[in-house]
């Protein structure tokens, strides 16, 4: 890169860092100096952004490249399949995350989910590399960014491996960090954070802080912020569900479901995918703009589409009712928003609540 590049490179970043700080994202002004000393550039050589509806490629050729890179937005880094199966992720929400994640001098932290490599640059800006691991499924993408981290003169043990499994070679870690989504928290990480330990996650629609006991246990709430992160997935997949195809539906019945608040309503689709975890949606639209038809799917075949009024759904679960069911404790509840919820994880696997540990949220179960 051209001196000329990194000067405009650090007075894009100084901008980004007051914008975000004004806006709240960035309270901590040890992360403000972080933030501020490492370039996202470096990690990011071309990426796609959603442009007019479509995807439009970015390379460091671009006239805009670098304006892009250091505007609070994730960029997506690699596509399979036309999907985007791993990004950068927005600063203001990564580092909403990193100050969650509570870290002090001589802290160990491990990351789940590499990526590009910027957040462990971040992190080993703040502790120093030999404090911090990573773990990456995709292999090429490990090695992509441990040799960015090291032109940056970052040097953390980064390995390619599943991140369900966390990294054993490396632990006990005090803090435990994932940017990538998860339906439910691995029990391996229970076992590999220290007690008192903090591990943040995305979960669902959300983002949660928990904090680890010394019985293998692990509770927590979570954040007030939305969070929309990739799925974690295996080697050389999208995370994503695959549609089922038309089914074999029930007969159609009624629902009284307004269609936009499924489609829409971003407090109320944080509460069902805690209640429908591992669930793909879409919607469509007429003319006019409005919601006409909804339709949900997961991995295990279910299937459900409301159009209208009528609702037809198949599969070992039945999903539509999981809306309902989910629309239901969000309206008794009056509407919680994201932080009135936590979650209970031990070896035996985990619970949402509301509230209270103790007013456990159900998920739908499997017909029959």
């Amino acid at each position: 890169m051209t001196t000329r590049t990194e000067a405009r490179a650090a007075q894009l970043r100084a901008a980004l860092a007051e914008t975000l700080e004004a806006g709240g994202q960035l309270t901590d002004p040890t992360w403000r100096k972080v933030f501020e000393a490492v370039p996202r550039h470096p990690f990011v050589p071309e990426f796609w952004t959603l442009a007019g509806g479509a995807l439009r490629h970015v390379t460091s050729a671009d006239p805009q490249w670098l304006d892009l890179v250091y505007a609070d937005d994730a960029l997506a880094t690699q596509l399979t399949d036309g999907v985007a199966t791993s990004s950068s992720t927005a600063p203001g929400l990564m580092l909403t995350m990193l100050q969650t994640l509570d870290v002090a001098d001589g802290h160990r932290v491990l990351e789940v989910a590499t990526g590009t490599g910027y957040n462990a640059a971040l992190l080993s800006e703040r502790l120093g590399s030999h404090h911090v691991a990573t773990a990456e499924v995709d292999p090429v993408l490990a090695r992509l960014a441990e040799s960015r981290l090291r032109h940056c003169g970052y040097t953390p043990l980064v390995v390619a491996g599943d991140g369900r499994d966390g990294c054993p070679s490396g632990a006990p870690y005090d803090r435990l960090l994932a940017t990538c989504g998860f339906s439910a928290i691995p029990a391996a990480w229970l076992e590999q954070v220290r007690p008192a330990g903090v591990i943040v996650c995305p979960l669902g629609w959300g983002t949660v802080q928990l904090v680890v006991s010394d019985r293998g246990r692990a509770e927590g709430r979570f954040l007030p912020t939305g969070s929309y992160f990739m799925a974690v997935r295996d080697t050389g997949t999208t995370g994503t569900p695959v549609h089922p195809g038309r089914l074999s539906p029930t007969s159609g019945r009624l629902t009284s479901l307004d269609l936009a608040t499924v489609a829409e309503d971003d407090a109320f689709r944080f509460v069902l995918s805690l209640v429908a975890p591992d669930t793909a949606s879409a919607s469509e639209r007429g003319a006019d703009g409005r919601v006409m038809a909804v339709e949900l799917w997961s991995a295990d075949g279910s299937w459900a589409r409301a159009e209208g009024e009528t609702v037809r759904q198949a599969g070992p679960r039945l999903l539509w009712d999981a809306v309902e069911a989910a629309h239901e404790l969000y309206i008794e509840h009056d509407c919680p928003a994201r932080e009135r919820f936590g979650v209970t994880v031990t070896a035996d696997g985990q619970h949402i609540w509301l509230d209270s540990p103790s007013r456990r949220v159900p998920r739908v179960p499997d017909v029959g």
